[in-house]
């Protein structure tokens, strides 16, 4: 029983609005920014998100027919903006972890409640990063212990 899709609708006319205003700089969320398939509207969507050794997990809340899935799944990429950057993802794909263990323990409580199984894996694309204020950055070159791996070899994670 993913979230229920009038639940869906509301957050993305509410408190979707409300919420970019910090998700992309608060632990354990970000801003997933795609361009419509059909539209070619550029677009911003909240996420919970989670870094890993090699790039990004995504929690999939509304399960992978989401409209901001299906656009970056057809786009092949997309930006994600987390604790004030921005990256670079490329290679979206679907996977599914009934475990969840790649999430943190309070997420997985919530994903378990939920039932939401699936997750968007992405690459980080080997390029410099942008902080939000528009200052460039190299990967790595940031001492953030704050941004630990999920589902990585030491497996501490983002959440706290």
């Amino acid at each position: 029983m993913l979230a229920p899709r009038r639940i869906a609708r509301f957050n993305r006319r509410v408190t979707n609005r409300l919420f970019l205003k910090v998700a992309g700089y608060l632990p354990g969320f970000a801003i997933v920014s795609h361009v419509g398939r059909k539209s070619g509207r550029a677009y911003r969507t909240p996420v919970n998100a989670f870094r890993t050794d090699d790039g990004y997990i995504i929690a999939l809340t509304y399960g992978s027919q989401s409209d901001w899935v299906k656009n970056v799944l057809a786009a092949g990429s997309c930006e994600l903006q987390t604790r004030g950057r921005r990256v670079h993802l490329t290679n979206p794909r679907i996977e599914t972890d009934k475990s969840k263990s790649w999430a943190p323990l309070p997420v997985r409580f919530i994903l378990d409640l939920i039932d939401a199984p699936q997750y968007m894996r992405l690459s980080a694309a080997h390029r410099s990063s942008v902080t939000a204020t528009g200052r460039r950055e190299e990967p790595g070159s940031r001492g953030d212990e704050s941004l630990r791996s999920a589902g990585g070899r030491s497996g501490q994670s983002d959440c706290r």
